[in-house]
C-alpha cells in the first residue's frame, strides 16, 4: 500500500515521542484530519535527540535507495520552508571523506544526485583540517539544518496536541496507558527514540535496545570562515562529523569506542571520555582552537545507521533508526501514510516511488 494516501476524519491516531519525528507524522496527519494525540514524557518538545541548535543534510548514502529518499526528503524541507517564510536548510554543501567513497559515490550517481569527488588539496574542499584527506565526496545539496527553525514550524503546526506525560503501556488494539488512564485509539505509532524499545517489546516488535551515551562539542572559530559541513571517517583514528553551529563555534561529535560510551560507564564518564578524545582529535586535526564552549548530550541506540526501518504489530506502528532528522519531512509522509493505511513500508519500497 506504499504511495496510497489516505484522509480519514475522525480518525484517532496516538504518537507516542514530541522529537522532530513524532510532531512531523503529527503535523501531516492533522492535515489529513485525523484526531491526534501526541505523548511527550519530558516538560518540552523535540528536546533529546532533536535538541541543539543545528543537525546537517544530505542527499549523500551508501545506498540508492537512501539517497532517493533523501532527495524526497529535501522536498518535504523545501515545502516546510516555503510554508514557515525562511530557510531551514544552509547552503554550506557537505564534504564526506570515507574509506568507501566509491560506493557512495555509485549511489549518487544512480540516484541522479549531485555531486563531485574531490582532491583533497583542491580548494574546493574547504574542512578546517591540518592536513586535508586525500579526497572527498561533496554534496552539494548539503547544509546545517536550523533546528530551531524546524521546531518554530512543527510546534506551529502540531503543538497543541502535545500531552506531557509519559505513556507506559500500549497494545495492539491501539490501546495506551498513561498517568491519565487507558485511551483507545485506531492506531498508535511509537516515535520515542531511546523509549521506543520497551513499549515495542510490548506488543511483540524487536527493535535494537543497547543504549548508549553521545555527546557534541563546540568550539570557538572565525566568524569568517565559510567552511563545508564535513563527515570524516578515516580507516585509522576517530570518526566525526562536524559542521558550523551557531555564528563563532565548530561543532564536532565523534564515535568513540563503544566500550567507552556505554550505557553502563554512566554518562558523566562518558562524557569525559568523549571530551577527552574529541578534544584531542580538534588539537592534532584541526585548524579549530581546541577549547570546549559547550556539550550537548543525548541517548542514542548502538547499532544503528544511516537508514529507518517501520514495524507493525497490529494497531502500533513503530520506527527505529539513526540520523532521522534529516528525513523528517519524508518520515512524517510516511509514518502517516502507515498509521491511516495501514502499511509497513519498507525503504527499497518507499525507493520506487520516491
Amino acid at each position: 500500500m506504499v504511495g496510497v494516501v489516505v484522509t480519514l476524519a475522525g480518525v484517532r491516531i496516538a504518537v507516542v515521542g514530541a522529537g522532530v519525528v513524532g510532531l512531523s507524522v503529527t503535523a501531516r496527519l492533522l492535515a489529513r484530519g485525523a484526531d491526534v494525540t501526541c505523548y511527550e514524557r519530558s516538560g518540552s518538545v523535540m528536546g533529546e535527540r532533536s535538541a541543539g541548535s543545528s543537525r546537517i543534510f544530505r542527499l549523500a548514502h551508501p545506498t540508492p535507495a537512501l539517497v532517493r529518499l533523501a532527495q524526497r526528503s529535501r522536498a518535504g524541507f523545501g515545502q516546510w520552508e516555503a510554508a514557515a517564510g525562511g530557510r531551514m536548510v544552509g547552503t554550506q554543501k557537505c564534504a564526506l571523506s570515507l574509506t568507501d567513497l566509491a560506493v557512495w559515490a555509485s549511489a549518487m550517481e544512480n540516484a541522479g544526485a549531485p555531486f563531485e569527488v574531490i582532491d583533497g588539496p583542491s580548494e574546493r574542499l574547504r574542512v578546517p583540517a591540518v592536513k586535508p584527506p586525500a579526497a572527498a565526496l561533496v554534496d552539494p545539496s548539503g547544509g546545517v539544518i536550523d533546528v530551531d527553525a524546524v521546531r518554530v514550524h512543527l510546534v506551529a503546526q502540531a503543538g497543541h496536541t502535545v500531552v506531557h506525560e509519559p505513556v507506559h503501556a500500549v497494545d495492539d488494539a491501539g490501546s495506551t496507558w498513561s498517568p491519565s488512564g487507558r485511551a483507545v485509539f485506531d492506531a498508535v505509532l511509537i516515535a520515542a527514540g531511546a523509549g521506543t524499545p520497551p513499549l515495542a517489546e510490548q506488543v511483540g516488535i524487536s527493535v535494537p535496545s543497547t543504549l548508549a551515551h553521545h555527546v557534541r562539542f563546540t568550539f570557538p572559530i572565525a566568524d569568517t570562515r565559510a567552511w563545508q559541513c564535513w563527515i570524516d571517517k578515516p580507516a585509522d583514528g576517530l570518526g566525526t562529523y562536524q559542521h558550523q553551529s551557531e555564528p563563532g563555534t565548530w561543532a564536532v561529535g565523534g564515535s568513540l569506542d563503544p566500550s567507552k560510551v556505554a550505557w553502563e560507564v554512566g554518562r558523566h564518564a562518558a562524557t569525559e571520555a568523549s571530551r577527552e578524545a574529541v578534544t584531542a582529535y580538534v588539537r592534532e586535526h584541526l585548524v579549530v582552537e581546541p577549547t570546549v564552549l559547550e556539550s550537548l548530550h543525548c541517548t542514542t541506540v548502538s547499532g544503528l545507521g544511516d537508514g529507518f526501518t517501520v514495524h507493525r504489530s497490529g494497531s502500533v506502528v513503530t520506527i527505529s533508526g539513526e540520523n532521522l532528522f534529516k528525513l523528517a519531512p519524508l518520515l512524517g509522509e510516511v509514518l502517516a501514510d502507515a498509521c491511516l493505511a495501514g502499511s509497513t513500508p519498507t525503504v527499497e519500497e518507499l525507493a520506487v516511488t520516491a
